[in-house]
């Protein structure tokens, strides 16, 4: 049968293609034929945030603070508090969209267009006649990977859901009495007194039996381990590496040199002197045609005698500021004048004189006098910048071939990098004690979320298999393999035993501080007179602080005022106990008008942003938003 199906495969095909087909048509494609359905991170007014597009908006994110900030220290990108402030974002933006459709807030043209030219990237675009350069637009929205009609519907999107927080926030109000009232308890000033009661000055009380440290060692083993490591070895691939595999011939390195010549040389310039006959842009075609013509009779008279052109422009020219030095406007560079002049300026030879040239401010007559031309280096003199910059070049458009066959290699060859390596001449570097998070001061891969997280998936710590090619920054990618693995286990008794007994102490310390305290704080607060263990009287405030601790401070600033004085107790931890007496409440210092109508805004600022919060909580009521997605746990301070 198989041997029939073979003699005739093309009847075969056919016959399936006619079987199988039809079956689509009836049926229709799912799109988990060709890939899986992205899971739900969040929802928006019955629409879905998936994973897809969290890791897209991520990534978005990402590369947009790099290229703003390229040294900021890629774990904070990557980790998980600020993944997780993406997907708070998008739900904002979801949120603050669907309100704004639900309003009906639409943006005119008018505003679009007024939007648009306050910004000054877009407000440079524009022309002298004052159009906007249409190419260069495109260009600027292109290299955020929008078209001008994407990048003008995200403005108009954003100007809508503005309207929708901004009315809140402009619309709060708040009085000068009621904001001195507020600022006046920020800045309140207490006279206190404080005895500290120090864990140090209670360890040699500490009596640490072998018995009391194997339980302390027992109740407390979590404090002993030793976390998860691995032995890895990883390749990296940047535009570095494909640049070193660049060869360049001698005939590219000097018709690249031929090219850019006039770049490496420097920009030409030219001393030119012209004489104006004004016709502004709104003078009438009369009083233009009339301009014209003057300007037209003097062309006649220089050309006649071209060395009278600086007395004619001092007794004509009216452009006040060249005119008394017979139009000589100076060296002129490419870009410093309207098109029209600067085209005219840099078609001339020296001597020469222009036909009448028509601008926006009205007609001229150039002449230059002088051109200034930079030594023009030789191939020798820049050939290793130029070997540089080209390879530098050709590595940028290479890159995305190379990581290609970067990636495939990795994965077809999944039990060595070292294929991979040969044939990409990249170099297999190893490093030992590795673990899930970066280790202080890490670099490169190793300091990377997303790389180390492919590392310590399942598959790779069990089968030593390599990682996918990780993109670890902009034009850099990694591969992995765990060498060796050694999983999180506790230490024996014997190996931390010094430690056990350091922990054991500290704690214990810490609790006789705390109980001293304790009792002396009911002691000190029956007491009638001066309790001499009290420091001398300070006063704190929230600017002022006095070098005490944020825990101390904080007692001090909420501890109840109505009977003074006030005593409390402030447990520091691993730092003791503190005793804390508030003495007297003092008036904020004086401040000058300035200052006082400074911190009324602020507050003002502040009361708009809590009650435009509290209006987008409502919001989120409103559009029924549901967050999947666990928040990540606080790390404990």
């Amino acid at each position: 049968m198989f041997e029939s199906i073979r003699k005739h495969s093309k009847i075969a095909m056919v016959l399936l293609f006619l079987l199988i087909i039809p079956s689509f048509v009836l049926v229709g494609i799912d799109h988990n034929y060709f890939s899986e359905k992205s899971a739900a991170v969040a929802r928006v007014d019955g629409h879905d945030i998936t994973q897809a597009d969290w890791d897209n908006a991520h990534r978005a994110e990402v590369d947009r603070i790099r290229a703003q900030s390229p040294s900021i220290d890629g774990r904070l990108l990557d980790s998980p508090e600020a993944r997780y402030a993406t997907l708070e974002r998008m739900v904002r933006d979801r949120v603050l969209q669907a309100a704004a459709s639900d309003m009906h807030l639409l943006t005119s043209d008018a505003r679009l267009a007024r939007e648009l030219q306050a910004m000054p990237a877009i407000a440079n675009l524009k022309r002298p006649d004052g159009t906007l350069d249409g190419d260069a637009y495109r260009a600027l929205v292109g290299a955020q990977g929008l078209t001008p009609e994407g990048f003008e519907a995200a403005i108009r999107r954003e100007i809508a859901t503005n309207q929708v927080m901004g009315s809140v926030m402009e619309s709060a109000i708040a009085g000068t009495a009621q904001s001195k009232l507020a600022v006046d308890a920020l800045y309140q000033r207490r006279e206190i007194q404080v005895a500290s009661f120090n864990p140090a000055d209670y360890a040699a009380k500490v009596a640490a039996s072998d018995s009391d440290l194997q339980a302390y060692y027992q109740a407390q083993s979590a404090k002993f381990q030793r976390a998860e490591q691995a032995s890895v070895e990883y390749v990296v691939l940047d535009l570095a590496a494909v640049q070193a595999g660049i060869t360049l011939s001698e005939d590219d390195l000097r018709t690249y040199y031929k090219e850019n010549l006039e770049r490496l040389s420097g920009a030409e310039e030219r001393r030119a002197s012209h004489i104006l006959i004004n016709a502004p842009q709104g003078a009438s075609s009369a009083d233009r045609e009339k301009a014209k013509a003057r300007a037209t009779e003097l062309l006649e008279q220089v050309r006649k005698a071209p060395g009278s052109f600086a007395d004619v422009a001092r007794k004509n020219s009216q452009d006040p500021g060249s005119s008394a030095a017979g139009g000589d406007l100076g060296f002129i560079g490419r870009g410093a004048m309207v098109k029209p002049f600067e085209d005219a300026v840099f078609a001339l030879k020296k001597g020469d004189i222009s036909d009448v040239v028509e601008t926006n401010f009205g007609y001229h007559i150039i002449t230059v006098t002088e051109i200034k031309r930079p030594p023009q280096p030789s191939f020798d003199m820049v050939r290793a910048s130029l070997e540089n910059e080209l390879k530098q070049q050709q590595a940028l458009r290479k890159f995305a071939e190379v990581a290609e066959a970067f990636a495939n290699g990795v994965y077809e060859q999944p039990d060595s990098l070292q294929p991979v390596a040969d044939k990409l001449k990249l170099k297999v570097q190893t490093a030992e004690g590795v673990a899930r998070t970066a280790a202080p001061g890490a670099a490169g891969p190793l300091a990377n979320a997303r790389f180390l997280e492919a590392l310590f998936q399942p598959e790779s710590l069990e089968s030593k298999r390599n990682t996918e090619a990780v993109e670890i920054a902009a034009n850099t990618m990694a591969a992995g393999r765990v060498v060796k693995y050694a999983p999180a286990q506790t230490l024996p008794y014997e190996a931390v035993q010094a430690q056990v007994r350091q922990m054991y102490v500290a704690d214990k310390a810490a609790e006789l501080a705390r109980k001293e305290g304790e009792a002396k704080l009911a002691e000190w607060k029956s007491a009638s007179g001066p309790v001499a263990a009290l420091s001398a009287p300070a006063v704190v405030s929230r600017d002022q602080p006095r070098n005490q601790p944020r825990q101390v401070l904080e007692a001090a600033l909420h501890a109840p005022v109505d009977a003074l004085p006030a005593w409390s107790g402030v447990d520091l931890g691993a730092q003791g106990y503190a005793v804390l007496k508030v003495n007297r409440v003092l008036p904020r210092d004086a401040v000058d008008a300035a200052t006082e109508s400074q911190q009324h805004q602020q507050y003002l600022q502040t009361w708009g942003n809590a009650e435009a919060l509290a209006y987008y909580e409502t919001l989120k009521k409103r559009f029924k938003v549901q967050i999947k997605a666990p928040r990540p746990a606080q790390e404990s301070q």
